[in-house]
C-alpha cells in the first residue's frame, strides 16, 4: 500500500512563537532595537546597543539564533530574540 501526501500550493508551516527580551510577541516584518552590545563573531565590528534593525524574519534556528535581518554596515546576520526589543 503505497501513501500519498499533498500539500497546498502556497503552503506554509505555522508560525514560530517568539518574544522579545520583554515578553512581547515578534512578527515578520517587525523593527527592533538591540539591547546591549554585540560582538560578531568573526569579524572585529560590534552592534552598538540601541541599533534599529527593521524588517526581520522569524526562523526557527536550532542554535537559538531565531531572527534573520540585514543590519547596515555589517551585512545579513542572525541575531537571538533575547537581545533585541519591539521598537
Amino acid at each position: 500500500m503505497v501513501t500519498l501526501t499533498f500539500q497546498r500550493v502556497g503552503w506554509r508551516p505555522p508560525p514560530v512563537s517568539v518574544c522579545d527580551a520583554h515578553g512581547n510577541a515578534l512578527a515578520d516584518g517587525d523593527s527592533v532595537i538591540v539591547t546591549k552590545d554585540l560582538k560578531v563573531t568573526g569579524a572585529s565590528s560590534v552592534i552598538k546597543g540601541g541599533t534599529k534593525v527593521r524588517n526581520i524574519r522569524l526562523m526557527d534556528g536550532s542554535d537559538g539564533h531565531n531572527i534573520a535581518c540585514k543590519i547596515g554596515g555589517i551585512g545579513a546576520m542572525n541575531l537571538k530574540s533575547e537581545f533585541v526589543k519591539k521598537a
